[in-house]
């Protein structure tokens, strides 16, 4: 068994996870431990050498949500789950959320080491056929970091990004503001065979109308009166490259015809020369607003837009993938603290519930300056405090059932009836819980049942 793959042990009891990191030891494993979930997850990624193993019972967030959101960084990563009380319907519950073991104290030592001994060995065999896979494609796929979320919507656009990539095939890109349009056509120009050349970025919605024909396809000498030398234009610095016109529904219907023009052609003619110049260059447009209505409204050509939407990405609002936000906020909060050269700060499972329920008109943008807000301390002081370790155990106790019930009624829309069901409570109990936990039901549903 290679030692590149290490047990990272969750256990609150100090004495058992003395005991079991010690046996674990010694017979040459490499042992990181820990009490809490929360600090667990700061060592979770999916390029991470080890294996987890965590005790079920713990106050705060509790093995199996510890599980839940290991799942959601790597599907992969083996867990196995370590419980004091025999419950069949928990280890089912565990093997169905993704759990590669479930194992009863007290444990005998052979029974733990030979499920972690498998559990290392598949471990291993997972991160060297990523690598493999990796080596085949001859290209850098870190899609799953840099367009992050588990939810259906993101699964498909990253499947679109990689089928769409190798081909020279255009690509329109429409979204909400805030959504990640340049993100995904960056990605698209990374995997592609032209990923060494140039990716030139233009703002159709940032450069004067007078000015941009000559910004776009570049002038010589005496073009127009002031055309005292000639000019490259931004088309041709992206020869053999990539084009992105971001915001192209800003571009006038004039200079669109000369665009229609370079991308049927793949070539442009500077202002004041007649001899064209080979661009060899893929577009990627991004749009805000419905081309096809605007088209229909004649503020933007048919014609440019059926010859941009050769393949079209549609990326969803954040409200659309409300899952999602967690884990992308923690991947955000780590970007903005590297940035910000500071420690980052733990995150709360309270807090990040909440996160979930507003519904952020500013997408993915508006998250990433929440983002900054709760690096700097401005944002989520209470959250903070909780989250490294500041409250009493009743209270984070207390944090982690309203997580539950929360994310339970966001779940079931707002049906209470599914919801106490779900939790094992009675309708009573679930009443009182909600209020003393400050849950309104409104919140999780548009209308009454």
């Amino acid at each position: 068994m290679s030692s590149d793959i290490e047990v990272l042990l969750v256990d609150d009891e100090e004495d058992l996870r003395r005991a079991t990191s010690q046996t674990l030891e010694l017979v040459g494993y490499p042992v990181r431990t820990t009490d809490n979930a929360e600090e667990a997850l700061n060592h979770i990624s999916r390029a991470w050498h080890g294996i987890l193993v965590t005790d079920i019972r713990m106050p705060g967030m509790d093995g199996m949500a510890l599980l839940r959101a290991a799942m959601a960084i790597d599907p992969d990563l083996p867990v196995l789950l370590l419980t004091g009380h025999g419950d069949v319907n928990m280890a089912v519950d565990a093997m169905r959320d993704g759990a590669y073991d479930f194992i009863e104290k007290p444990f005998s030592v052979e029974r733990l080491l030979d499920s972690i001994t498998r559990a290392m060995e598949k471990r291993q065999l997972t991160l060297e056929n990523r690598q493999l896979r990796s080596s085949v494609a001859n290209r850098s796929d870190d899609l799953e970091t840099r367009i992050v979320g588990r939810s259906r919507a993101m699964l498909s656009i990253r499947k679109q990004i990689r089928a769409v990539a190798p081909t020279p095939a255009d690509v329109l890109i429409v979204g909400e503001t805030g959504t990640g349009k340049e993100l995904a056509a960056r990605a698209i120009h990374d995997l592609s065979s032209d990923k060494d050349r140039p990716f030139v970025a233009i703002n159709c919605a940032a450069i004067p109308a007078q000015m941009m024909e000559a910004e776009l396809f570049g002038y010589e000498v005496g073009a127009f009166p002031g055309a005292l030398r000639a000019r490259v234009g931004k088309f041709e610095h992206a020869r053999n490259g990539t084009i992105f016109l971001d915001d192209v529904e800003n571009m006038p219907l004039d200079l669109q015809a000369k665009l229609l023009r370079a991308v049927q052609e793949r070539a442009v003619t500077r202002l004041g020369s007649h001899e064209p110049i080979e661009l060899k260059a893929r577009f990627i447009a991004t749009s805000s607003v419905d081309l096809e209505r605007a088209a229909d409204e004649d503020k933007f050509r048919k014609d440019l837009l059926y010859r941009l939407n050769i393949a079209t990405l549609r990326l969803p609002s954040l409200a659309d993938r409300t899952e999602d936000i967690p884990e992308l906020f923690a991947h955000l909060v780590q970007i903005v603290a590297t940035q910000l050269r500071m420690p980052a700060p733990k995150l709360s499972a309270r807090y990040l519930a909440e996160l979930q329920l507003r519904p952020w008109p500013g997408n993915v943008r508006e998250l990433r300056n929440a983002a900054e807000r709760y690096v700097l301390g401005i944002d989520g002081p209470e959250e903070r405090q909780i989250a490294a370790g500041g409250a009493s155990l009743r209270e984070r106790v207390q944090e982690f059932e309203r997580q539950v019930i929360a994310a339970e009624l966001q779940s079931q829309g707002g049906r209470l009836k599914a919801v106490y069901q779900t939790l094992g409570l009675s309708r009573k109990s679930l009443y009182e819980k909600m209020q003393k936990l400050g849950l309104d039901r409104k919140q999780f549903v548009d209308e009454d049942d």
